[in-house]
């Protein structure tokens, strides 16, 4: 068996019956391009002007590397395990603008509705509570984005208060794990 030499370089943070989350590496960029060009990416979470390698590289180096040189954790490349093909994203972000870190997801749409996200985040959660030890985990979500609100009730979070960014007058829906929010 052949061992690609950059999966050595890839750091699993866990693993679930079906999926594998590891950290992004800069070999990453066409998945990423590929993930944040979706319907649903582009509707729920908006357009990052994402669409080269380099853009993509970009995104990795300011997003999830640099958060997990500063805060120990942050976005990670969710993928089947027996065939480590890609099929989202999933972690713990650290914004500036919210009391507690938060939870945030994303699938390719051929990914949705089997379950994987549920259970990748409701790990994700466990793991952040228990080895991170955060207290307090939040979520954001549009009003319209029926299926992350659905996600997030499942995953026990609760509804708090509408929120917008500073700067922004796109009104978000808060969720947390706790009402100390």
């Amino acid at each position: 068996m052949k061992i690609d030499r950059h999966k050595q370089q890839m750091k699993i943070v866990l693993e679930t019956e079906r999926l594998i989350l590891r950290e992004f590496t800069l070999d990453d960029t066409a998945f990423i391009i590929e993930l944040v060009n979706t319907p649903g990416w582009l509707e729920f979470i908006g357009d990052r002007n994402i669409k080269t390698e380099e853009q993509a590289r970009s995104y990795l180096k300011n997003g999830p590397l640099k958060s997990y040189n500063e805060n120990g954790f942050g976005l990670a490349m969710v993928q089947l395990k027996t065939e480590e093909t890609p099929i989202g994203m999933c972690g713990i972000l650290k914004r500036d603008n919210l009391d507690s870190p938060d939870i945030g997801f994303a699938f390719l749409p051929e990914f949705m509705g089997k379950g994987y996200a549920f259970e990748i985040a409701n790990t994700t959660l466990i793991f952040a509570k228990t080895i991170w030890q955060l207290p307090v985990v939040a979520a954001i979500t549009l009003p319209n984005n029926k299926s992350s609100i659905n996600l997030l009730k499942k995953l026990g979070l609760q509804f708090i208060k509408p929120f917008t960014f500073p700067g922004s007058t796109e009104e978000l829906m808060l969720y947390s794990t706790t009402n100390q929010s």
